[in-house]
């Protein structure tokens, strides 16, 4: 990394959970509502509005959405499927927690997949979806230099999600999508790390992750994309 590059990313002051947003949107006009209802529950959650292990709220998220509790129970078993939220039997549900050896395996596995997409993208990936890669990467850094953690964080997965796409492997994607809603929220709030300026880290670390795949650097970009997660890993462990 060049000085010029390090002054780009200066340490700062960890943002708060809800920096750049203070609560997550009503589904926008145009969505349907159940896109609308799982986007912004998902958000709600992995934002840290609740604790983790902390009981779901219905009423108080039914009267936040604007709906009855029937679609909200369907939002609820969506996001039990993804590991997000844990559905207990005729009690609500709750936010998932997460040990310390559960976490610390996920996100092995997590960046062993995202290594492997990354080598195999280096192979695939074309001129028109590293341009739009890098799009992202720009608008992502915009709000980090903002400290928009919400839309910073929405541009975050929509290129680690681009890569394994452009891995061209329908098992791998599966398999990616599997594991990433499980630790959605950790990656979020290893953000917020106060041991050390993570947000900073990452932004530097997605500045290699972009050069690596310009140039198709297969095996180093492998080699990046496992270590940006397993120092996410360690931020939130830290910071835990």
């Amino acid at each position: 990394m060049t000085s010029a590059m390090t002054e780009l990313y200066p340490a700062e002051e960890p943002p708060s959970p809800r920096a750049g947003r203070a609560m997550p949107d009503a589904p926008r006009p145009g969505a349907t509502l159940h896109d609308g209802l799982l986007a912004g529950l998902r958000d709600y959650i992995v934002e840290g509005h609740l604790a983790d292990g902390a009981r779901i709220p219905e009423r108080q998220l039914c009267e936040r959405f604007g709906i009855s509790r029937t679609p909200l129970r369907e939002a609820l078993k969506v996001l039990a499927a993804e590991g997000l939220i844990e559905l207990l039997p005729n009690r609500g549900a709750r936010v998932r927690e997460l040990g310390a050896d559960e976490l610390r395996e996920l996100f092995d596995v997590m960046g062993g997949i995202e290594a492997l997409a990354g080598r195999l993208a280096c192979e695939r990936i074309t001129d028109d979806e590293i341009a739009e890669i890098e799009r992202v990467h720009h608008d992502m850094y915009r709000f980090y230099l903002r400290r928009e953690m919400h839309s910073y964080f929405q541009c975050n997965q929509a290129i680690h999600t681009m890569i394994v796409e452009a891995a061209g492997n329908a098992v791998l994607g599966a398999t990616y999508a599997g594991f990433a809603g499980r630790i959605r929220r950790v990656r979020y709030s290893a953000n917020m790390a106060k041991q050390r300026d993570r947000w900073g880290e990452a932004m530097r670390e997605h500045e290699a992750i972009l050069d690596a795949l310009r140039r198709r650097a297969g095996t180093e970009l492998s080699d990046i994309l496992f270590l940006h997660l397993r120092n996410k890993r360690k931020a939130a462990q830290d910071e835990g």
